[in-house]
């Protein structure tokens, strides 16, 4: 019997451990492309050296890498304007935090969409979580509901679908799903202030450091000593 051609689907690879899962589970299912966004982000070079590491382990030979200004030019987040200081994570907090970039994924997932209806790809993987999560509102199941809604109609077909894996998981669910799949968490990167040793203290850090405890199981990223908040 002749073996049918895997379906495509693109995958929002930003370099970190969620959209590495992701980008696992799309290599799985599908013939994956990756796009890459760069937006001015403080480890952007950083993220970018992820993302290729990720896709050579993953053997992802569609590869895009796209750069966004916008963003940094509007400016107010903490991840893309200097003069505003990344803080210390604070997993008790319930305001949404100045690490949040407005509307980012928005951003995000038009260029994956623009380039799905290009490829022909039936699906854009995002590792968007909801759970355990800094409480972006871009991060919410509603918001790709809603974004489905826009893709179907203002897309020739209508029939790309974002697809969210992770969202309604825990982290320490997305750390033992990551484990099972293979997903190259030793060439990810989650900090948002440094790009030679991860702070430790960031809410990026102290989320997946806290998943990574909670799966038992070691965080095979470098770290800052002494760093690091009590878990």
């Amino acid at each position: 019997m002749a073996h049918t051609a895997k379906s495509r689907a693109i995958v929002l690879l930003s370099g970190g451990m969620d959209s590495c899962v992701c980008a696992a589970l799309a290599a799985r299912d599908y013939a994956a492309a990756a796009l890459h966004v760069s937006y001015g982000q403080r480890t952007e070079d950083r993220e970018r050296q992820s993302f290729l590491a990720i896709c050579e382990r993953l053997s992802i030979q569609d590869k895009l890498m796209v750069r966004i200004d916008a963003l940094r030019a509007i400016g107010g987040s903490a991840l893309t304007d200097e003069n505003i200081p990344v803080p210390s994570g604070d997993a008790s907090a319930h305001d949404i935090p100045v690490t949040y970039v407005p509307f980012r994924n928005a951003h995000f997932l038009a260029a994956a969409v623009s380039w799905a209806e290009v490829l022909g790809a039936e699906k854009v993987y995002i590792g968007a979580v909801e759970q355990d999560s800094s409480g972006y509102p871009d991060c919410r199941p509603a918001y790709y509901e809603a974004f489905n809604q826009v893709i179907k109609a203002g897309t020739k077909a209508g029939t790309i679908e974002i697809a969210t894996p992770l969202i309604r998981l825990r982290k320490a669910e997305i750390v033992r799903l990551g484990l099972e799949l293979g997903a190259p968490f030793d060439l990810t990167w989650s900090c948002y202030s440094r790009q030679d040793q991860a702070c430790g203290v960031c809410d990026s850090c102290v989320l997946r450091l806290r998943a990574f405890a909670a799966a038992g199981a070691r965080d095979p990223i470098p770290y800052a000593e002494k760093e690091i908040v009590e878990l």
